[in-house]
Order: structure tokens, then sequence, then C-alpha cells
């Protein structure tokens, strides 16, 4: 299992990385200041030869490959394929102890189960016939390595956002640019993703992009806490400040997402990212063969499953209701990186204890700052944050810089009364 820096939900401080130079030793992801919520450093993205034979059956899987001509999937022909891929768990164990190949493989070992299961739902949508019923077994030879990677890496041994999908599945294409959103290109793609103009890609390197601009949103989180139990109100400011415009830097990548990825050409990849729990085309899970003869589920990756999301609502103590989809976010805790949940516990328990909702309703200016951080966020439930963010303003006469944002949120509060009530009405039930 990885192994991650000494943490305790209880203590003052968590180990954050200031800095990230290689150590093979350490997971690919642990939380930073200068990387935030990526991996340490870029992912490995060409397997070493004793993994070759899966190096090149990941290049011909796509349903365009690299060179523009049609892949496997494209003709339905992976399942055949998969048959002559020998099992490397031995070829795992020799190379254990290197924790960032673990996740390399991880995450081609979670996009070759993802597209072998799926492929028949492919096919039949492309007949016009529905998702119909996925492959119920896993091979062996699929099997029995992702469950090795996945318990080395520390994830479930089934695709995830972070750790295979999106956060280990970018290279940069000129090292010297940086992780600037033109100089970002996918490692492993179902559909066309290895074009950089593709939907696929620009689906999942938006998020990408997006979470490039976590290490200052950690960076101020980490201030903000600090500060608040020293009750040091100027330092408290700049916490929140620099988590309000780092904020706004991720906000504004996210509403370019369709302009690189149209919504009509998302179903085209978007069946091989489906998971196995709750799922028509898994009535009986999957078996994992030479694992267990128990079907196992698993949810699919969703960038729901992002830090950014939680780590928000654990800093400012957002109160959420008891609802399916609060259930269901719970649940996808499950499908973090190990160090990202424990950060996120962290921070939980830290604002509890320093109180950093209150310290910050002690004054008007620390006040304003919190609510533009709260109005910066896409929220689980609307209507939780749209509660919380009149209650903040009630506490003042005036909070400065804050009249625009009220003036909005009392209006989509009034909005989302009559769309709950048109809603209950049309299906009569009560709101």
């Amino acid at each position: 299992m990885a192994v991650y820096p000494n943490s305790s939900a209880s203590a003052p401080t968590f180990p954050i990385l200031h800095s990230t130079p290689p150590d093979s030793t350490l997971p690919a992801f642990l939380v930073s200041t200068n990387r935030g919520f990526l991996p340490r450093n870029d992912p490995i993205t060409v397997l070493p030869s004793p993994f070759q034979a899966l190096e090149d059956l990941l290049q011909r899987m796509p349903i365009k490959t690299a060179d523009g001509s049609p892949g496997l999937l494209a003709t339905g022909s992976l399942g055949e394929a998969v048959k002559s891929l020998p099992d490397l768990t031995e070829e795992v164990e020799r190379v254990k102890d290197d924790l960032p190949l673990m996740n390399a493989l991880y995450r081609d070992y979670s996009f070759l189960t993802s597209a072998y299961l799926l492929e028949p739902c492919h096919m039949s949508s492309l007949r016009g016939e529905g998702y119909g019923l996925a492959r119920g077994v896993l091979p062996a030879n699929i099997a029995r390595p992702i469950t090795r990677v996945a318990e080395l890496a520390g994830f479930k041994p089934f695709m995830e956002y972070a750790g295979s999908y999106a956060l280990y599945n970018f290279r940069l294409e000129d090292p010297t640019k940086g992780l600037e959103y033109s100089n970002l290109r996918l490692i492993r793609a179902f559909e066309n993703g290895l074009d950089p103009a593709s939907s696929e890609a620009g689906f999942v390197l938006v998020h990408v992009d997006m979470v490039a601009n976590s290490g200052p949103l950690v960076a101020g989180v980490e201030q903000t806490l600090a500060a608040a139990a020293a009750k040091d109100r100027d330092t408290f400011d700049e916490g929140m400040a620099a988590v309000v415009t780092a904020l706004k830097r991720v906000n504004a990548v996210m509403n370019g997402m369709w302009s690189h990825s149209k919504p009509k050409e998302y179903t085209s990849f978007r069946t091989f990212i489906f998971g196995i729990a709750g799922q028509s085309m898994f009535p009986h899970g999957v078996i994992y063969e030479g694992v267990s003869g128990k079907p196992m589920t698993f949810r699919g990756e969703s960038g729901a499953n992002d830090s950014m999301i939680p780590l928000m609502d654990n800093l400012l103590s957002i109160p959420m209701p008891s609802t399916p989809l609060t259930a269901i976010l719970h649940d996808f805790r499950a499908y973090r990186p190990g160090n990202h949940r424990e950060f996120l516990e962290w921070v939980a328990a830290r604002s509890a204890s320093v109180d950093v909702y209150g310290f910050a309703m002690q004054d008007s200016r620390s006040a304003a700052l919190y609510l533009r951080a709260v109005d910066q966020w896409l929220p689980n439930q609307l209507q939780a944050v749209l509660n919380l963010m009149n209650t903040v303003a009630a506490r003042f006469e005036h909070l400065p810089g804050c009249d625009d944002i009220m003036d909005v949120a009392k209006m989509q509060q009034h909005t989302l009364r009559k769309e709950v009530e048109k809603y209950c009405q049309e299906r009569n039930v009560e709101a």
C-alpha cells in the first residue's frame, strides 16, 4: 500500500509539500502549494520495456490512433486482442517500490479495463441499439495486475478521475512551456483524444488546467487556517483573499470548457467512462477473474471526485442537507488519492477547531472575503449556499464590495424557489 507523510485530522498542521523533487519512493499524489492537487511531478508517459506488450496494446486501442488510423475499438477487436496480452503481475512485483510507475500502470490498466468491459456497449450504441450489456468478466491477465497496481498506488481497481482518467493522464508537448493549456496533451484516450483539438482531449485537459491553479488555493487555505488559529486578522484576510483569487482563476478555466469540448460530441467517448455500480449494462457487477469469485462494483470516474470542491466545503464549513446527492458525494471520498482524502479530513477538522466561520464573522472585511469565497464556488446544493450567504449578510449592516453578490444571490434564491415549486407541482409531491 502507498505510504503517506504522517498526518492526523486533529493535528495543528498537515505535511503540505512546498517543493516537489522527484522521488520514486513517494506516491505520485501529495498535496503541495506549487502543484496543488496535480501529481507532484509530471506523469510517466511511456511504460518501461517489461510492459511493452501493454504499451503496444494501448497505442492500438483508441477508436482513432495517434497516426489517425482506426484502432481496435473502431472495429470491436479489442476483446480478441486482449487474449494475447501476457499477465504482467510478476513484472509489477519486481518494480513495486516505484510508486509513480505504479500510478502509471494503474492508469493504463484502468483504461484497458474500461475499454474491454464496455466495448460491447460501444458497438451496440453504434448500431443504434442502446448500450446493451457490457462484459461481466474481466480476464485474469487484466484483473490480476490492475488489482495489484491499484493496491500499491492506493486506488480501487477501476478507473478514477485523479489517478487515471484525468490528472495522471497528461503530458507536456514542450517541457519548457509548462502547464499552459495549449501545451497539454493526453497520454491515453478512448476515442479521438490523442488529437489535442478533439472534444475528448478538451474535456479532460480543461480539468487538468483547472487543477493546475490549485496550488495557490492550497496555499491560501493553509494561511487562512494558521491565521485563524493565531487570531491574526490581517494574515487571515490575506489568506482568504488568496483563496478568492485562486477560485476566480479556476472558474475562469471551467467556463471555457465547452469551447474546447463540444457537448454534442460527449456521447462519442462517454460510453467508456461509465462505472459498474448502478448501471444497467452491468446487472450483476463484474467478476475479476483470478482475484475473486464474487462480483465487484465500482463507481465511474467523475469530475465530482476532484478535491477542490470539498476543500472549499470543508474550509468554509458549508452545511449540506441530507439528500441522495450528498450521500453520493460522500461515497466519492473513497475515489480520491489517499493523501488528498487525509488533507480534506484535516481541513474540515482544523476549520472547525479554529472556527474559521466564527472568526470571519467577527469583522466585516473578513466576512466579505468569506462571502466572496462562497459566491465563487459550485456547491453540492445551491440552496444550502444561498442560505449561508444570507446568514452572513444579515450579520452586518454593510459588507464592502458585496452588494452585487447579494443582489444576485437573492434573485437566484427567488428563482430556485419557483423552480422547486414548479417541479413539485408537476410531480404531485411536497416541496
